[in-house]
């Protein structure tokens, strides 16, 4: 059964009642399928749908559900629900969970739990959720140097059972100071009697204090499956897997869709009010761009009564440069977020921009010239709009390249607000270029 099948079915018995089927239709889900469906649902049947999942799959089903609406669902249970909800799970998705929850409602859910799961949830909560130790996962296994392949292998047999996704051993001294990994390859296929210590790798040891974005690139650059997090003196504190890493991506890649809108909802059935003041911001702000621009407009009012053809020919100027600059702008934010941009290479970046500019504005500036010439029989009209886009697209490179660095040397993410700014400079820069020297050489 495909998955719009189930969701449609799940949702004809749940209005019809059909709570026994619901459940049936449940338990044969994954519960990152289960929490689809649930961010799929309108409120009122979301929260009819979560009250029919089984408790022991509740928390799962919470470690793969979006912010907002893990944090809707957390809303309609009580500390020791939660607290029993984290069961099972692994630190990190315990972690995430609670990080939703207001501070009082974390500190009744963690004196719910007991006393290792306490300790080890508390240590990635102490980090911030978009760091690395915010990322990590507490539960790993770890080796000493100065023991035997054979010691490692009993030792494994001992406990019975690895952390999820476990490809390597951390190797600790003495102090749990971190000095390197030993892959489980290595422990399969090296003699008993070999050293940990002649064998093991260095591996990669992250603080835990890194921000999530740079732990991503450093897992892409490298192509790891888990890194090791450390302390400020060097300490093994855990390690974060491939897993954590794409969800970190995906997260990275939503809100990069959002921001191109202005948008800032996880939850597509949030509430109106909610929805509403969170657009109305974006929509204020484009509206004083566009009143800008139409001011622009409007002072040229008299050159455009007597010249009908400037009206037909202003979308294209502005609507050339927007596309230009939007074309720089995205450059620039993924080298910005992906850290390749500095102080050493932002100024050759600007001059290889700019001359991109001027090299798309001779070609196009002709092609349109010729164009406006051939339709209005105007020479001078061309020549006018081809120097007007020349101009536009030289201004779209500056001004997509420079306003993402300034807004990020502000602190404002460049990938919310660019957009906008770049717009308004891009129509107000065209309008004015073409107006103004339509006024000064076409008008009597």
């Amino acid at each position: 059964m495909t998955e719009l099948t189930t969701q449609a079915s799940l949702l004809e018995a749940l209005e019809s009642g059909q709570y026994d089927r619901v459940r049936e239709l449940l338990a044969a889900l994954h519960p990152s399928e289960i929490a689809d469906l649930l961010e799929s649902l309108p409120a009122r049947s979301r929260e009819m749908l979560w009250g029919l999942i089984e408790p022991g799959q509740e928390g799962n089903v919470l470690s793969h559900a979006q912010d907002a609406v893990r944090a809707g669902l957390l809303e309609l249970m009580q500390p020791e629900q939660v607290a029993d909800a984290t069961i099972g799970l692994a630190t990190d998705d315990a972690a995430d969970i609670l990080q939703d929850l207001p501070d009082e409602v974390i500190d009744s859910v963690l004196l719910s739990m007991d006393a290792q799961n306490r300790a080890r949830v508390s240590t990635i909560l102490s980090y911030s959720e978009d760091s690395a130790g915010g990322l990590m996962n507490t539960d790993v296994v770890s080796v000493r140097a100065d023991v035997t392949v054979d010691v490692v292998c009993r030792y494994l047999r001992q406990l019975g059972k690895l952390p999820e996704h476990t490809d390597s051993l951390m190797v600790v001294d003495r102090q749990s100071l971190y000095t390197g990994t030993l892959p489980l390859s290595s422990v399969l296929t090296m003699k008993p009697d070999d050293m940990v210590g002649e064998i093991m790798q260095s591996g990669m040891a992250i603080p835990a204090t890194t921000p999530d974005h740079e732990v991503t690139r450093i897992f892409e650059q490298r192509d790891l499956l888990s890194a090791a997090v450390v302390d400020e003196q060097g300490k093994l504190l855990g390690r974060i897997t491939v897993d954590d890493v794409v969800d970190v991506i995906q997260d990275d890649a939503e809100q990069a869709v959002f921001s191109m809108a202005g948008l800032g909802e996880d939850d597509m059935f949030a509430p109106v009010l909610f929805s509403a003041k969170r657009r109305a911001i974006w929509l204020g702000i484009n509206l004083m761009t566009a009143f800008l621009a139409s001011w622009v407009i409007g002072r040229f009012e008299h050159t455009i009564e007597q010249l009908v053809a400037l009206a037909v020919l202003m979308p294209i100027v502005a609507s050339m440069g927007g596309n230009a600059g939007i074309q720089t702008l995205t450059i620039v934010v993924r080298g910005l977020a992906l850290g390749q941009l500095s102080k050493s290479n932002v100024p050759s970046l600007l001059l290889k921009e700019f001359a991109v500019g001027a090299l798309n504005g001779v070609v196009w500036a002709c092609l349109v010239a010729l164009v406006a010439t051939i339709w209005f029989g105007k020479i001078a009209l061309g020549v006018i709009i081809g120097l007007a886009m020349m101009v536009n697209l030289l201004t779209a490179a500056a001004a997509g390249a420079l306003i993402p660095l300034t807004l990020k040397r502000l602190g404002i993410d460049p990938a919310v607000a660019s957009g906008v700014l770049l717009t308004a400079v891009t129509d107000v820069v065209g309008f004015m270029t073409f107006l103004g020297l339509a006024t000064i050489f076409l008008l009597p």
